[in-house]
């Protein structure tokens, strides 16, 4: 491995389940924070772009003239990505596969560097936020936003999704990732060198019946399909029937008629 990359392992993968939730976000419900800063002509790096959904709409935004660069550690997700862009039929997006801690673009190379739920799952986020301000050219903006598995949370009480969280959280932090990473963006965007930090927080909630069915199902799938599934046994922090009855407490929650789930989500806009 080069020196220089720190990469964690991502704790999920690119099981089905997963990319299940990834295909739903939009830079509406998951980057709004960031909208208002997107002008037509502008560059845009999509650092973790996933399944492309987000990228596509990015690139809608700085259009006409703007472009946009995503890459992602995976090349069978770039693939998807680039299908989704291609049948959107968006024109100025490029794509490659990237390790945030050793991006190879220039110094001051895009306009935006963005990255939705990347910060949680590696090494080394402080390294990776200064590459991506290395990235980024000056006066530019430096975006992330991640989630805060601590400050989930959901009603009616399900003691069986007290041990899930319990145990995603220890897995993640196996892995060397930090799964509360929402409330720490602003230190590590400080310790990496910034000094014009805007920070908020917004929340994804479900709470209308389709979206309590499609959120535990896909919890439940990933809880016993995915690569975290996979991860937690061989790592000796659960058993196999362990996440049986993790899975079976998604489905008992989202059968309940009074089912409310909400995702605490930490943002930064970094001056660059």
């Amino acid at each position: 491995m080069n020196a220089h990359q720190e990469t964690a392992v991502y704790t999920h993968g690119h099981h089905e389940s997963v990319l299940r939730s990834h295909r739903w976000r939009t830079a509406r419900n998951s980057a709004a924070y960031l909208i208002g800063e997107l002008r037509p002509g502008m560059s845009v790096l999509d650092v973790g772009c996933g399944p492309g959904t987000i990228t596509a709409d990015l690139a809608e935004l700085v259009a006409p003239g703007g472009r946009v660069t995503a890459v992602d550690a995976s090349a069978d997700v770039i693939a998807q990505a680039r299908a989704h862009v291609a049948e959107r039929g968006l024109s100025g997006v490029e794509f490659a596969t990237a390790d945030v801690h050793a991006l190879d673009f220039p110094d001051d190379s895009f306009d935006v560097v963005h990255a939705h739920q990347v910060l949680q799952h590696v090494g080394d986020p402080v390294r990776a936020l200064r590459e991506m301000r290395r990235v980024c050219r000056p006066g530019g903006i430096v975006a992330a936003r991640d989630a805060d598995y601590a400050a989930m949370t959901w009603y009616p009480a399900t003691p069986g999704l007290d041990e899930w969280l319990d145990l995603y959280r220890r897995v993640a932090r196996a892995n060397g990732g930090e799964p509360d990473a929402g409330r720490r963006l602003r230190a590590w965007a400080r310790e990496a060198g910034f000094s014009d930090v805007a920070s908020s927080a917004t929340a994804w909630c479900f709470a209308a019946p389709e979206e309590i069915t499609w959120w535990s199902s896909l919890w439940a799938d990933r809880t016993t399909a995915s690569s975290y599934a996979d991860i937690a046994v061989r790592g000796g922090h659960a058993a196999a029937a362990d996440l049986a009855a993790a899975a079976e407490a998604w489905h008992a929650w989202g059968a309940s008629p009074d089912a409310w789930f909400s995702v605490l989500n930490g943002e930064i806009l970094c001056r660059a």
